[in-house]
């Protein structure tokens, strides 16, 4: 089973208080990256896996998706996602994505903020999501960036002067990494660019789109504490075609 954490009262607490948790989408920086890779919306059947508070389930609703199913391992954040949302159409599921199989329905868009790198089996989550979706159907996608969840060397720290290197140790060796994210002991699955790619192909998806995200020269005229995430890209954001 995939590690809990959501659950934890303590992480959850701290989670509440970030700013994509106060904002929704619009306190997600590559939420317009994401949502640039969506589909029309209008009449479609969408899946959200990891939904959290439900955000994009109530956005995608808003933009014309007939239903969507959102998923998530974490009681406390759909008792939360419930809580906010008043519409029959959007239907809520405590699941654990380690053990994904096809929906009994197909769904034509499938999207996933953040979830995926807590999946230790990724090549079954994906092969379950080519099942699930229609034909010519959609996954958008984003995870932490692999330069992210490799581990730096302990001698170095993020500096407030942005002024900081960003080394990366053992990039090419794959699995999970502890790290200390809200509370200690958070555990995380490691990949690199290419596992990626190469499980959604073996899949049988077309990788469509690959994003090393990083603000924009707006967003950090916007935001002036974002310009140090110009040193690495935060997260990798992909776009896949269901063949």
């Amino acid at each position: 089973m995939t590690q809990n954490i959501y659950d934890d009262e303590a992480f959850f607490a701290a989670y509440g208080r970030l700013p994509r948790s106060v904002e929704g989408l619009a306190g997600a920086p590559e939420w317009p990256a994401l949502r640039a890779l969506l589909p029309d919306l209008a009449g479609r059947r969408v899946l959200d896996l990891g939904c959290g508070y439900g955000w994009f389930c109530r956005w995608a609703r808003e933009h014309g998706a007939a239903s969507v199913l959102g998923l998530d391992v974490s009681a406390r954040m759909l008792a939360r996602a419930r809580a906010e949302t008043e519409d029959a159409a959007i239907v809520y599921a405590e699941a654990d994505l380690e053990h994904f199989a096809a929906l009994a329905e197909p769904v034509d868009v499938a999207f996933s903020s953040l979830a995926f790198h807590y999946v230790v089996n990724l090549a079954g989550l994906f092969a379950g999501l080519h099942a699930s979706l229609a034909p010519g159907g959609a996954l958008v996608f984003s995870v932490e960036h692999p330069i992210y969840t490799a581990p730096r060397n302990p001698g170095w720290s993020d500096a407030a002067d942005g002024q900081a290197a960003w080394p990366v140790d053992s990039y090419l060796d794959e699995g999970p990494r502890t790290t200390n994210w809200l509370v200690d002991g958070v555990i995380k699955q490691h990949r690199t660019i290419g596992r990626h790619v190469s499980l959604l192909v073996r899949s049988g998806f077309a990788v469509t789109h690959l994003d090393e995200w990083g603000p924009s020269a707006e967003q950090i005229a916007a935001h002036p504490d974002w310009a140090n995430e110009r040193q690495r890209p935060s997260f990798l954001i992909m776009g896949c075609e269901r063949r």
